[in-house]
This record gives C-alpha cells, sequence and structure tokens, in this order.
C-alpha cells in the first residue's frame, strides 16, 4: 500500500524524483491519545493526524523497503518518504494503525522482541516512575544519581531526560537496575507493559504496516562484544518471522546515532544477515548516494499543516545527510 499522491505540490520542485530524488523517513515512538503534560511536544491524536493529513496531500509515502529499493535503483517519485515507529510500543496498533489505514499510509514499526508480550523498555520505568509518582522530591543518592525536586511538569520533563541520559550507556544489566531503582524510590507501581503482544504483532499487517527489526534487548550495539550483537540482531529477524510467518528485511539501529550507538561492523553484520535496508537516528534525508543500511530520519512537527510543511521544506533545503559509519570494502 502506498499513498496516492496525483496533486502537483512545491514538494515536487525542491525533491524530484528520478536519479535526483531526496527521500525522507519519519520517526516516531509511541502515538498518545491525550497531549501528556510531561511531554507536551511528543505526538499524540491529535498532531498525529495533522502530521497525516500533510503526508496524504503532499508527500509520495511508500513502503520503507520499496523507498530504499527506489532509492539505490534511483526511481524514487517526486516527494517521496515513508513512516516508521521504534520499539513496538502497543499503540502502534490500537492508535496509530487505524489513523494510517483511514489515510491510506503505509508503514514500518520496529519490535525489539525482548519486551514483547509483557516486557517494558527500560527508559518507560524512568519515564513512568517520575511521571506518575506522588512525591515533591525524589532521593535517588544511593543510586549515585542526585536528589531532585519533581513538583511541576517542567521539572518532571527535565529531570527524566537528565536521568534517561546518565543510564543510556551504563552496561546492560546495570542500566536495568539503575532502571528499576528509580522507580521504587517513586515509590510508584512498577509499570504496565506498554509493548505489543504477539498477537498484536501479527495485526499489524493487516492495516499496511510492515515490521521491521530492532533487535532482541535493545542494546547499545556500540558497547557489547560483537558475538552477542550479532546473535542479538539475528534473534530478532528469526523470532518476527516465525510470528509472523513472512521474511523480515528491514531494521532500525538502537538508539540509532553514527559511531555512538553503532559502528561499521554493526552495519556488516545487518548486511550479512539479509536485511536489505537500515536505518538510524542521524537528522537528514537520502539521495542515490546514500547507504541503504544506514539511512536518516526526520519528523517534521507543527501545529498545523502548514507548519509542517515548512519545517519539511526548510529540511529538504538543505545538503543530504552525510553522518555515517565507514563500512570495510
Amino acid at each position: 500500500m502506498a499513498s496516492k499522491h496525483t496533486s502537483f505540490t512545491p514538494f515536487r520542485l525542491i525533491s524530484p524524483g528520478g536519479s535526483r530524488g531526496k527521500l525522507n523517513i519519519f520517526i516516531f515512538h509511541r502515538i498518545l491519545a491525550e497531549p501528556d503534560p510531561v511531554f507536551p511536544a511528543d505526538a499524540d491524536t491529535g498532531r498525529f493526524e495533522t502530521f497525516l493529513r500533510f503526508a496524504r496531500t503532499w508527500l509520495n509515502v511508500l513502503p520503507l523497503e520499496e523507498a530504499a529499493a527506489r532509492l539505490k535503483a534511483g526511481t524514487l517519485p517526486p516527494a517521496a518518504a515513508s513512516i516508521t515507529f521504534d520499539d513496538g510500543y502497543a499503540d502502534n496498533l490500537t492508535i496509530a494503525a487505524p489513523m494510517l489505514k483511514r489515510h491510506e499510509l503505509p508503514a514500518t514499526v520496529f519490535v525489539a522482541t525482548d519486551f514483547v508480550d509483557g516486557g517494558r523498555m527500560w527508559n518507560d520505568w524512568v519515564v513512568e516512575g517520575i511521571r506518575r509518582t506522588t512525591l515533591d522530591e525524589v532521593d535517588l543518592r544511593d543510586l549515585e544519581l542526585p536528589k531532585v525536586s519533581v513538583r511541576t511538569p517542567e521539572e518532571r520533563r527535565s529531570v527524566i531526560e537528565t536521568l534517561l541520559m546518565r543510564v543510556k550507556y551504563l552496561p546492560f544489566a546495570r542500566r536495568l537496575s539503575a532502571c528499576e531503582g528509580i522507580m521504587r524510590r517513586c515509590k510508584v507501581p512498577t509499570p504496565p507493559s506498554l509493548m505489543l503482544n504477539r498477537s498484536q504483532v501479527v495485526q499489524l499487517p493487516r492495516f499496511g504496516v510492515s515490521v521491521g527489526a530492532h533487535t532482541h534487548t535493545h542494546p547499545i550495539l556500540a558497547n557489547e562484544p560483537g558475538n552477542y550483537c550479532r546473535e542479538d540482531i539475528a534473534r530478532s529477524k528469526l523470532l518476527l518471522e516465525d510470528w509472523l510467518q513472512a521474511p523480515v528485511t528491514t531494521f532500525a539501529y538502537p538508539n540509532g546515532t553514527p559511531g555512538t550507538d553503532y559502528r561499521h561492523e554493526h552495519v556488516e553484520m545487518v548486511r550479512e544477515l539479509g536485511f536489505s535496508c537500515a536505518v538510524t537516528t542521524s537528522v537528514g534525508y537520502a539521495s542515490r548516494s546514500s547507504d541503504v543500511h544506514q539511512l536518516p530520519r526526520f519528523t517534521p512537527w507543527g501545529r498545523s499543516v502548514s507548519a509542517v510543511a515548512v519545517r519539511l521544506g526548510r529540511h529538504l533545503a538543505a545538503p543530504p545527510s552525510t553522518e555515517t559509519v565507514g563500512v570495510r570494502p
């Protein structure tokens, strides 16, 4: 399923097709039912509906695998784009997928398989703990973290952002332990699972949403031994293919910053394991010279269709992203 783009728009001029094609890959995580006072800039149904109206009218939205193949072949349509979601949150199915289907727009959800069927992303322990605590202050000094005030939504957002950066690059076991410790000190119950279950994963294609791999345990690949990384990437692919009874050929690097979160050896692993394309979190658009196993992504938020259009227009007027890691010839 691809969007039916029939009208002329300015994006046909700044994002032509063919060998000069530019591919915008949009990145999302959760789509919330209501705006979040702690993270008011996050995606909720109102903001997502605005984005989808814009994309349906002004862009040629393609399934990611098709878009990457056409980018490489030099056959992209004008104003080409793809829509992606990272991690595998349940609201990707319950909220986002019906909205996408109504607008006849395809998308890809990258699933971290270890969190399917009741798991929790490490960051959600922190986010839900600070968001839901009834305390005015949270004392984290025994975790070698500060004592923090969480009286206002603004303070909670600042604390969450600080804590996530402090624990993100810890070794996997220490990271999970620290996040669980933060939750306990917030004095709130264990957060509910926010992730897809297996039966929900297999429903996604019914909405025109394909499924890609996002590793099994969502490690920072650059911090882990090579054999662990290969096994973790391969396991996510094999599990998803078993559940879906279909090939899984797209991949998203966890966290996704080139050189910091993954290196050239991980790109080679992804190629060797049979993925046709992979995406990063490097900001930019892709051109025909881009590495299809290191495609950048970008999301132009705005409160109106015109605001989204202005942000994307400025983005497309810049040079294409060149932030990648080198690979061996």
